[in-house]
């Protein structure tokens, strides 16, 4: 028994030796498919393993850009973003308890039901939960340190100055790029280029290794305005004043510097509040200044006077027979309020006839006159980086009816914007220039396009200088300390094709100090209730802010420092 054991034994050692080198073949041959795999994989399909490693680990974070501070005129912020945080996740990786998902919903300041919608979204590797959250929250919200749930950074925009500024300013939406105003307008500098990194994170999210910088961030501009915030403030104080006072629609007001064209100050109202908008409507974002439309009244008068002064047939002492105070041209009849049995030109502007002013028009050409509303920017979109500027409404005068040149010499049937009639004005204040107006700080004397004479542009300024003494239609818009030359406006409203009966826009358009003006403050007010009358409502609005205006602005006086005397107004119907 034992010998037999042995040879099994010796037996069950000793194997064919093909069998082994069959073995060592075979494991040689898988060895062999395995290099060539990884080499393949390695060396030649190097995408695939990337890619794979990629999506699991490494990530492209957007870098955000610092949007650029828009600045008024000497330095104080009206727009700066500060740092805030995003919350997202991967609805995939989320595993929350009850509680957990209670007190996330909490921090989030949103209903758990809202909260569950976004995390059921399973077949999205990415949603936000709730963007633009103050840091300490979101820091409240990471010591949680819940699967699936991450933070990014971001900014966002805040507005100092809030609703005084809210129209020109604009805002931004929750990308931090420009939606109205000056945000729109300049959102290439002011945006800057968002950057992008590559980094590699753990299956928690952390990032353990920066890799590189795919692109750097570049930080916006800075943008500095021409408005000057002290100006601005008292004007929308002034006018939200008014408005109130005289239970009108809305209010619109544009203080421009004669010598750089500038714009100090632009005020509407109502306005907003740019750092909460939850309740914003549309009537609220309208910019009247720029883009509403309006019919100016006897604030045109004064082109046509200077039109008429140009043409050397007429001077300031001429005398227009206005009696009986009405004009009828075929089936309408063109009337003054305070009926003349004669009047000068000058008395015109500071009486504010309307047959006076009808007169003047018709002697001229309708081509001449329309070729000089045209040179004024009547019309035409201005030239001024604003979205949503109006251009105005100014029919071809081939299309001109007697009547229409007739009512257009008293602003009727043509249509602007405040910031067009604002700047028509300049051509009394800087001796026949026409200006281009900025929104920019400037250091540089603005250089405009002559269209009238020295001797004309000072003719109207003096004629406009006697519309506001006693016995004008606008005293309520002087001046302790200096000479004012201004000229008021009432028109009835447009409405249904027609004029309204009871409604009207009440307006001013002034310039001061008259012997060498600085500044022209136009203002508008929509639909007054009681009085309506531009001497009454919109010219006291004027001189409360011109009067602040050149004493920031420390305007040397031309006139006495006396307190004025009380003078009634003579009152106009257009």
């Amino acid at each position: 028994m034992t010998g037999a054991a042995g040879a099994v034994a010796q037996g069950l050692v000793r194997l064919p030796a093909w069998r082994s080198r069959a073995v060592l073949a075979a494991l040689a041959g898988a060895f062999l498919l395995l290099l060539a795999r990884a080499v393949y994989l390695q060396a030649v399909k190097t995408d695939f393993l990337q890619g794979k490693g990629d999506a699991r680990y490494s990530r492209v974070l957007e870098m955000p850009a610092t949007r650029g501070r828009i600045l008024e005129r000497h330095g104080e912020a009206l727009a700066v973003s500060t740092p805030v945080k995003s919350i997202w996740a991967i609805p995939s990786d989320v595993a929350l308890k009850a509680a957990d998902r209670r007190q996330l919903a909490a921090l989030l300041g949103m209903p758990g039901s809202e909260l569950d919608r976004k995390l059921g979204e399973a077949a999205r590797d990415f949603v936000y939960l709730k963007r633009q959250l103050p840091p300490e929250t979101a820091d409240a919200i990471a010591r949680l340190r819940l699967p699936g749930i991450y933070e990014q950074r971001e900014y966002r925009r805040y507005y100092p100055a809030g609703e005084v500024t809210a129209h020109l300013i604009g805002f931004t939406g929750v990308e931090d790029a420009g939606q109205e105003g000056l945000e729109l307008a300049y959102e290439e500098s002011l945006g800057g280029r968002r950057g992008s990194r590559r980094v590699i994170k753990d299956r928690l999210g952390h990032v353990v290794e920066d890799v590189q910088s795919i692109r750097a961030a570049q930080d916006g501009a800075d943008l500095a305005l021409s408005i000057d915030a002290k100006i601005q403030s008292i004007a929308f104080s002034a006018l939200s004043a008014a408005v109130e006072r005289h239970r009108a629609k809305a209010g619109a007001l544009l203080a421009l510097d004669v010598q750089t064209g500038e714009v100090l100050a632009l005020a509407n109202v109502p306005s907003f509040n740019p750092n909460n908008r939850a309740r914003l409507t549309g009537a609220q974002l309208r910019n009247r200044v720029i883009t509403d439309l309006f019919e100016p009244g006897s604030t045109l008068k004064p082109f046509t006077v200077a039109l008429a002064l140009e043409s050397g047939k007429i001077d300031p002492s001429t005398t227009i027979a206005t009696a009986p105070g009405r004009l009828t041209i075929g089936h309408h009849t063109i009337r003054d309020v305070h009926p003349a049995a004669a009047l000068t030109v000058t008395q015109v502007l500071q009486k504010s006839s309307n047959v006076g002013a009808a007169k003047l028009a018709l002697a001229m050409p309708r081509e001449a006159v329309w070729d000089f509303y045209r040179r004024l920017g009547f019309g035409a979109l201005p030239q001024l980086a604003f979205p949503g500027a109006a251009a105005g409404r100014l029919r071809p005068y081939q299309s001109w009816k007697p009547i229409e040149q007739a009512t257009m010499a008293y602003g009727h049937g043509i249509s602007l914007s405040l910031l067009q009639l604002a700047r028509a004005y300049t051509i009394f204040a800087t001796d026949g220039e026409l200006l281009p107006l900025t929104l920019v700080k400037s250091d540089l004397a603005a250089r405009g396009e002559r269209l009238i004479s020295l001797e004309t542009a000072r003719a109207v300024r003096a004629m406009l200088e006697a519309a506001v003494q006693p016995g004008g239609t606008g005293p309520r818009a002087r001046l302790v300390g200096w000479r004012v030359a201004g000229k008021t406006g009432t028109a009835h409203k447009q409405e249904n094709g027609g004029y309204a009966v009871d409604k009207y826009l009440a307006s001013f358009v002034g310039l001061a100090p008259a012997s060498a003006p600085r500044v022209i403050i136009a203002v508008m007010i929509d639909e007054p209730l009681g009085e309506y009358y531009g001497g009454s409502v919109a010219a006291p609005v004027f001189a409360e802010v011109m009067q602040a205006a050149l004493r920031l602005m420390e305007v040397p006086h031309d006139a006495p420092i006396v307190p004025l005397e009380p003078a009634d107004a003579a009152r106009e119907s257009t």
